[in-house]
């Protein structure tokens, strides 16, 4: 079961599409993707025509492979997108080797810069965004696993191959970001964008060698403190480190599961400091975000030095 433990306590961009309100969204969180299509599909006929509805359905269509449907109401919800989510979005990530995607990455480009202005290397954002989308490819069918797990207290038999193959992605992703970074440089925000610089941080959090995370480490560490990357990301890199040499992590952001089959975060160094340390790389105290990510509560006393 180690195994399952550490592909989900990691996970750093597990997103579903769009935060789950609707029915659709319920559903789909539990699975249920024949019947969230459905909760979708009667939004889309008698709604406003809400775009992260539409949005979401394209999710679920792409999440089954009937790439026809999820291209079809794909073009009409990023007609009122200018982010560049979908472009690393993992639900999506069955479109990806369709002809059809280029279209899909050119114009939804295009609709980013006309708002926020050009980056300096759009083509590097591209590539690396595409190395999001397919670091956490699986990651909906591993929440699945995570479920079954907490409710029958084994893994399902399919998570097994599935877990092989995110190895195997993860593998090929690195030697790719890799290449990537050694063609253009370490990305920052100021040039790719937030999104696309977290690229590297969650492969390399990701990779199996905790060699790996350390060589970088500094590196991500001055990005963060410069303004030029994920903070959030360094202290789960920090901490998996730490957790790995089994020592005492920093911020919290580490989870194991309990004899109750519950999440908790692993030991932390200090712990009434800890939201001491997480304020100085401006992350929120501890207690609101495992309430948030894990559903834990935490209630140790924090003191100031």
């Amino acid at each position: 079961m180690k195994h399952i433990i550490l592909v989900l306590s990691i996970a750093v961009m597990s997103t579903v599409c769009m935060a789950q309100s609707s029915t659709g969204d319920l559903l789909r969180q539990k699975g249920k993707l024949k019947e969230a299509i459905e909760a979708y599909k009667k939004d889309f006929d008698t709604s406003s025509k809400d775009w992260k509805n539409i949005y979401n359905l394209a999710c679920a269509y792409a999440l089954t492979f009937q790439k026809d449907s999820a291209f079809h109401y794909l073009a009409i919800a990023l007609k009122s997108d200018t982010s560049l989510w979908a472009l690393a979005d993992p639900d999506l990530f069955a479109l990806t080797d369709d002809i059809r995607w280029q279209k899909v990455e050119s114009e939804q480009l295009q609709r980013y810069q006309e708002k926020e202005g050009n980056l300096e290397q759009p083509q590097y954002a591209l590539g690396l965004l595409r190395l999001i989308s397919k670091d956490q490819a699986l990651d909906y069918y591993i929440d699945q696993a995570k479920d079954h797990f907490m409710k029958q207290g084994h893994a399902p038999q399919w998570y097994y191959p599935l877990g092989a193959y995110k190895q195997e992605i993860s593998k090929n992703n690195y030697e790719k970001m890799k290449s990537l970074i050694n063609q253009h440089g370490w990305p920052k925000y100021s040039t790719v964008g937030k999104l696309a610089a977290d690229a590297p941080l969650l492969i390399i959090n990701h990779h199996k060698s905790n060699d790996v995370r350390k060589e970088f480490l500094s590196k991500i560490k001055n990005n963060c403190f410069e303004g030029e990357g994920s903070c959030i990301e360094y202290a789960k890199i920090q901490d998996r480190i730490l957790v790995n040499d089994n020592k005492l992590q920093l911020y919290g952001m580490q989870f194991r599961y309990n004899n109750k089959r519950n999440l908790e975060p692993f030991l932390i160094k200090d712990p009434e400091y800890v939201d001491h340390r997480r304020k100085a790389i401006e992350l929120e105290p501890l207690k609101l975000y495992l309430k948030r990510r894990i559903n834990y509560e935490w209630d140790v006393k924090q003191k100031n030095k």
